[in-house]
């Protein structure tokens, strides 16, 4: 059970909530889960089915899914929603130390924002071919000419991020016909 943002109850460590040592990818998985029930409520509104959070030391900042269509903003991109809320939670931009997880990879101007909001990490599920900023188009995040880089882990929870979109999009596809 989780208490609120995602932090174990009582204050304890994600080890000791299972008793055991968790892995990294174990955790990330876990978070990963929580990305994929946001970028369900994209689809759920008409949206492509993106979600993301900003994590920090167990703890949930910031959550956010696509609201492009809904609100008829170019730049309601989830990770952008979700680096926002973490910032204002935290109460300062730079969010040294978090991870910032999607479920499809971060497009160059989500990319930026995270070099920009300084992130530890971004952890993805599926490769975008066609807008992908930090490995498949650009690699923004190992770019040695910004002053910021992060690590870049890819593929968790890859094979149900790529459903969700290939469900979303063919959808569209049927109602187009």
């Amino acid at each position: 059970m989780l208490g609120r943002w995602g932090r174990p109850p009582g204050g304890r460590s994600w080890n000791d909530l299972v008793g055991r040592v968790m892995k990294q990818e174990e955790i990330d998985r876990h978070f990963m889960n929580i990305a994929l029930e946001l970028a369900r409520k994209a689809a759920e509104n008409g949206d492509a089915p993106v979600g993301a959070l900003v994590v920090e030391d167990g703890q949930i900042l910031g959550t956010g899914y696509n609201r492009i269509e809904c609100e008829g903003d170019p730049t309601a991109h989830a990770e952008l929603i979700a680096l926002r809320e973490a910032a204002r939670r935290k109460g300062d931009w730079r969010l040294r130390g978090a991870t910032l997880y999607a479920t499809l990879e971060p497009c160059i101007m989500c990319a930026a924002a995270a070099v920009h909001a300084r992130v530890a990490r971004v952890v993805f599920g599926v490769h975008d071919e066609r807008w992908g900023g930090v490995g498949s188009l650009f690699d923004l995040g190992h770019d040695p000419r910004l002053n910021h880089g992060f690590e870049v882990i890819s593929g968790i929870q890859a094979k149900e991020s790529a459903e969700l979109c290939r469900v979303f999009f063919n959808g569209l596809r049927a109602k187009k016909v």
